[in-house]
């Protein structure tokens, strides 16, 4: 699977992890010159506690556009140390 924005390959992996219709990514195959932290934080009910990378390309920045779960709750530990992405990033093959 590959993370793309503004044709840039920002992640790419053969081994994802597929939750709630979204491919976490192992951490160490994200590019990350391309992110930037942010200080948005949400909570899920079931994963915990989320932060957020803006994604940062040719000076074009999309806020927020990638989380991760830097603690998930024991329910969730498939996703330790991966990252998502969202907002216009295409996730594909």
């Amino acid at each position: 699977m590959k993370a793309i924005w503004k044709k840039v390959i920002i992640a790419e992996s053969d081994e994802t992890v597929m939750v709630e219709g979204n491919h976490y990514f192992p951490a160490d195959s994200v590019k990350t010159q391309y992110l930037k932290e942010s200080s948005t934080h949400t909570f899920c009910s079931w994963k915990g506690k989320a932060s957020y990378y803006d994604i940062v390309v040719d000076d074009e920045i999309n806020r927020d556009a990638a989380w991760f779960y830097p603690d998930p709750k024991p329910e969730a530990l498939t996703i330790k140390n991966h990252v998502a992405f969202w907002r216009g990033v295409e996730v594909r093959q």
